[in-house]
């Protein structure tokens, strides 16, 4: 198959050894609340913590949290927070945020126009 192939000559070792150092990025990004986070994002308008706690339906106030925390210290997510008083504090993405963004539109695309075809048990 072309991707594998393609993966190979970028990653000899492979990427699916346990010390593979995208391991790490890979479990933050694929989240179900790092992917909803990014999608959310995506859309170009910064948003207030609350605005991503009501797009992402479901999210504990303490995943988000720990979710937009990760995905700021990848360097995916800027937190920008104004000095007034109540605080107002947005997010946004990063350049590396938007580009990965970009690959995961067509994914999700693609997930929510096949989720009806899965076979029921």
């Amino acid at each position: 198959m072309l991707v594998s192939r393609n993966l190979r000559e970028l990653y000899p070792d492979g990427v699916f050894p346990a010390a593979c150092q995208s391991r790490v990025l890979l479990d933050h990004v694929m989240s179900k609340w790092g992917v909803l986070v990014l999608l959310a994002l995506s859309e170009g308008e910064p948003l207030r913590w609350s605005e991503l706690r009501r797009r992402a339906q479901g999210v504990s106030e303490k995943m988000l949290a720990q979710t937009l925390r990760t995905l700021a210290d990848d360097g995916l997510v800027h937190r920008e927070a104004r000095p007034v008083v109540p605080p107002h504090v947005e997010y946004s993405l990063t350049e590396p945020g938007e580009q990965l963004a970009a690959l995961l539109v067509p994914l999700m695309q693609w997930v929510a126009g096949h989720a009806g075809d899965r076979p029921t048990t």
